[in-house]
């Protein structure tokens, strides 16, 4: 393997599958067999979860709601998406632990840097829910920021589409994709990989980032493995 640590980003919306809100279980499922598949060949496993199948701060703002509180109830959303993909890594007969930004001591750890650590050492599946705690940040800044806690090889972007683009491919048919980009190139193209806080938190930590489409199976494997897949941003 390529990688021996990372930090998998996965959307809220992904989770979705064919519904339109809510949690898909084969969804669920699928990524559980993905992640097992890397986690037998000895990688060290960090996730970072959104929410947006379930809500969105900013969507809470458009209807009138105080930002401040919407983003608070969007990182309660990671956490139900952190506790159904834990219970479905569990049945995949992993070992793991959930650690939370935000106090909820029947459901999860407190998030500590040094107790993440030592749990992916002792090889559990390590999934960080409530984002980075605060409002004003989604969970790609929270994605970004524990990759570099704890020390990560790369920065797994898991989405619908198997790389970043020129365009939008699923709009645009003649779009482009990059195999790799600088991160220098992304900010002057105006690419749309990460938000700005995340996206610049890696660049100056010197991570690497991959996009790629975490819903074609075996796609997770071969990222870790070092194969060409999606897109290396570094």
């Amino acid at each position: 393997m390529k990688y021996k640590r990372i930090l998998l980003k996965l959307s809220g919306e992904s989770l979705m599958g064919d519904k339109q809100f809510g949690i898909d279980n084969n969804r669920l499922a699928q990524y559980a067999t993905e992640i097992k598949e890397i986690a037998d060949k000895g990688v060290e496993i960090g996730i970072v979860i959104g929410g947006g199948n379930i809500f969105r701060g900013i969507q809470a703002v458009e209807g009138g709601m105080d930002r401040v509180q919407g983003d608070y109830m969007g990182m309660l959303a990671t956490v139900i998406n952190s506790m159904a993909l834990q219970s479905a890594l569990e049945g995949k007969g992993m070992q793991t632990r959930l650690l939370t930004a935000i106090k909820m001591e029947e459901i999860a750890e407190t998030f500590i840097r040094r107790r993440a650590v030592r749990h992916l050492e002792k090889g559990r599946v390590v999934i960080f829910g409530a984002g980075t705690g605060n409002p004003y940040f989604t969970t790609d800044s929270a994605a970004s920021l524990r990759a570099i806690e704890i020390e990560a090889d790369v920065v797994l972007k898991g989405t619908r589409v198997d790389g970043i683009y020129n365009a939008d491919p699923e709009k645009d048919k003649t779009a482009t994709k990059f195999d790799t980009i600088s991160f220098d190139d992304v900010y002057a193209k105006g690419l749309n990989v990460m938000d700005l806080t995340a996206f610049t938190l890696c660049k100056e930590n010197e991570l690497p980032i991959i996009v790629f489409n975490m819903d074609k199976p075996g796609t997770l494997l071969k990222v870790v493995a070092g194969e060409k897949m999606g897109t290396l941003v570094s």
